[in-house]
């Protein structure tokens, strides 16, 4: 059994109800203020089993990542009255590392409404949303995260005829993996534990590369995760990869 820490997940869920009572439309959500901490490592039970990660994650030796890049269909989330979230990103660090260095956009439900929006995060640091972003359920986002040396990264994300791109510094990164992720985002009051996952259905992902190369290169490992209980019920879980090692999906199946 691996031991990697879970992430730390702060919601707060009275923003996200008050920009909903506000008139922020479903589909759609532009967020002023971040609501959700992502972040590293999935805690991994045993090999390929997650609490809160599902999708793939190509790793190695410290320094082997510098990019990693990929695209995926934004899914709609179906609401019941139950508050849920779930989020889809590229990064790197974070499968063996207390670090991430990732973004993405999220398809969250909050008193029955769904909520969508895109975020940028450099864990240990919180996470910040986009601001002036639009996510909407059916566009392809596309991502890269880029290391350029000298703690210093590159965060880009476009689709629907937008783009964003951040430069942030992290000191000392391991650069030891890379992601494609589907996850439930974690809270920690005592214990962490991750919060329910919104039904996203299946996402599904492409282009997905690590330093040019595909997922399943030669030159390292890389391991399928599928996201499950505490009692080992599966949460989501991906697809083998195609052909070229670029792509697969990741279908929701409990909450």
């Amino acid at each position: 059994m691996k031991s990697v820490r879970l992430v730390a997940a702060l919601l707060l869920t009275g923003l996200l109800a008050a920009s909903l009572a506000a008139g922020s439309p479903a589909s759609t959500s532009t967020r002023t203020a971040a609501v959700l901490k992502h972040g590293p490592p999935a805690f991994l039970i045993g090999h390929s089993s997650s609490l809160n990660w599902s999708g793939y994650s190509s790793y190695s030796g410290n320094g082997t990542f510098t990019d990693a890049k990929g695209s995926w269909t934004q899914p709609t989330a179906t609401c019941s009255t139950k508050t849920s979230y779930s989020s889809f990103w590229v990064g790197l660090d974070g499968y063996k590392s207390n670090s991430v260095e990732q973004l993405g956009t999220e398809a969250d439900c909050s008193h029955g409404r769904p909520v969508y929006y895109a975020w940028w995060e450099m864990y240990p640091n919180p996470s910040n949303t986009v601001r002036g972003f639009t996510v909407i359920p059916g566009v392809t986002y596309s991502a890269e995260v880029k290391y350029n040396g000298g703690g210093n990264f590159s965060l880009s994300l476009s689709g629907g005829g937008q783009s964003f791109t951040t430069t942030q510094t992290l000191n000392n990164p391991s650069l030891s993996s890379a992601e494609w992720i589907a996850e439930a985002p974690s809270m920690c009051a005592g214990n962490c534990r991750p919060l329910p996952l919104a039904n996203f259905g299946k996402v599904n992902f492409s282009g997905s590369s690590a330093n040019g190369n595909a997922i399943n290169n030669s030159a390292w490992s890389y391991d399928p995760l599928t996201m499950v209980t505490s009692g080992l019920t599966v949460k989501a879980a991906p697809s083998v990869l195609d052909a070229s090692g670029s792509a697969f999906s990741v279908t929701w199946a409990h909450g």
